[in-house]
């Protein structure tokens, strides 16, 4: 039975906040800056310092993300935040930059190359199982053990863990440059240029991201030494690559910055996933017990494989459903470079156009009950509609490691429900919080019993 009370969900504004709370708001929670009517209503507007529509219509999100891409790039904000740590990367980059990087990276992400990652998430997966058992009756923060999971394997297939990569060094300088330079500054509300120096942004870049930066080129020197062995990891396949159309191939700096992009793009966004996830299970036993009972008829004892994938099609559901629940990009910002129309709204070059897709995924017009958590909706996904539902955009711009990341996540979170039945500690809810991802904050704290598959003898 269905649990008929919603799991833990942000409250959205109900009244105009004003420069100066928006900017408090967004410090504390850029989802708390969502007005609640874009759960109902098509597109909101406003203006604070700068002029921002929020829009959730799926043929103006079409119009947006597809017909007229080249018209809506990324926000100044977004590209100021991560510039400094991920460089010209095709997450930052535009036009012709962003379409050479992109056919480049993306025989990287065919689905034979993420098949052959899949045994490294697997042992990940193995590995956080054996954490979970070690700490006995003790709680466990779920959404920090996802974090080292997720990590350890998006350090190993970029990098093959081969000795030449300080993980660890790159681990510290990404959790530092988002603790300080992911706030929202002022400057950003008020809509200055990207000239006008960020103080915070600008103390990050010179301690943790020269650290991160440092650590991913002595690795990527030490590979060109050293050559391509056994597997071919993730830059031993952006060093082969080249751009079909020219030829060109990434230089040292080129390859850091889209590693480092895969690195925070693979293994939180994932974390989170994984993370919330968990929580949801454990928030309704019933879900659970039907996606342990599909674990055990497909893998038995066994931890999940790339091959299982196909055949759990319930935990793939639950994955979805905590997408849904809890997009990481809860907020997608692009700036408008010339006049066009959105849902009978003016907009204007300048104008910031906002994909809150925390209020898509959660719009009253395109889901049953938005805010509970039913697995059951994407059984068929081709009931779907088509820009309702968007963890990983659409369009072009559509995230390039969008099946790497449902691989992982399947296989890890399949591995741990076959071993374990997980439930809530009391009083020590999550809050979902986004500073650039949606995250749990407090962390997603559960008690694991261990289980084991039926025994097969009649």
């Amino acid at each position: 039975m269905a649990r008929t009370d919603p799991p833990v969900k942000v409250p959205l504004v109900q009244q105009p906040l004003g420069i100066f709370g928006s900017l408090s708001a967004a410090r504390r929670n850029i989802i708390g800056i969502i007005p609640e009517v874009a759960t109902r209503e098509p597109i909101v507007s406003g203006r604070t310092g700068t002029r921002w529509h929020m829009v959730t219509e799926p043929a103006a999100i079409r119009r947006i993300l597809i017909e007229r891409v080249d018209e809506y790039p990324k926000s100044m904000v977004t590209k100021n935040l991560l510039r400094p740590a991920i460089g010209e990367s095709m997450f930052i980059a535009e036009g012709a930059d962003w379409r050479w990087q992109r056919r480049t990276a993306a025989p990287v992400f065919s689905h034979r190359n993420v098949m052959n990652l899949a045994p490294i998430m697997t042992a990940a997966a193995e590995r956080s199982a054996e954490r979970i058992t070690q700490a006995g009756n003790r709680a466990v923060d779920m959404a920090a053990d996802m974090v080292r999971t997720t990590f350890d394997v998006i350090a190993e297939v970029t990098f093959s863990a081969d000795g030449s990569f300080d993980a660890s060094a790159v681990h510290r300088g990404l959790d530092a440059y988002v603790a300080e330079a992911g706030k929202v500054s002022i400057l950003d509300v008020l809509g200055a240029p990207d000239w006008v120096p960020r103080p915070a942004r600008l103390m990050a870049s010179r301690t943790s991201v020269v650290e991160m930066h440092r650590a991913a080129d002595e690795a990527i020197e030490a590979r060109r030494q050293r050559g391509a062995q056994g597997i071919p990891d993730l830059l031993d396949l952006l060093m082969a690559g080249e751009d079909p159309k020219s030829g060109r191939q990434m230089n040292t700096a080129e390859m850091r910055d889209n590693l480092l992009t895969f690195i925070v793009a693979g293994h939180e966004t994932t974390a989170l996933t994984l993370a919330w996830s968990l929580y949801l299970c454990a928030f309704d036993p019933d879900v659970q017990d039907r996606a342990r009972t599909e674990v055990h008829a497909v893998c038995g004892n066994a931890p999940a494989t790339a091959e299982d994938v196909e055949n759990l099609p319930y935990i793939r559901q639950i994955v979805d459903e905590a997408l849904r629940l809890y997009p990481p990009g809860g907020v997608v910002s692009r700036t408008a470079q010339s006049h066009d129309q959105l849902c009978g709204t003016d907009i204007q070059p300048g104008d910031t156009v906002m994909l809150p897709i925390y209020a898509l995924h959660r719009h009253h017009a395109h889901w049953a009950e938005p805010d509970h958590f039913r697995p059951e909706r994407f059984a068929d996904r081709k009931a779907i509609k088509r820009f309702t539902y968007l963890p990983f955009a659409d369009g072009p711009r559509i995230c390039i490691g969008a099946s790497f990341a449902l691989q992982e996540a399947v296989i890890i979170l399949a591995t741990l429900l076959g071993r374990f039945r997980f439930t809530p500690v009391q009083g020590r809810d999550p809050k979902p919080v986004m500073i650039l991802t949606l995250r749990p904050e407090g962390g997603v704290w559960l008690e694991a019993e261990p289980v084991s598959a039926p025994s097969q003898a009649a």
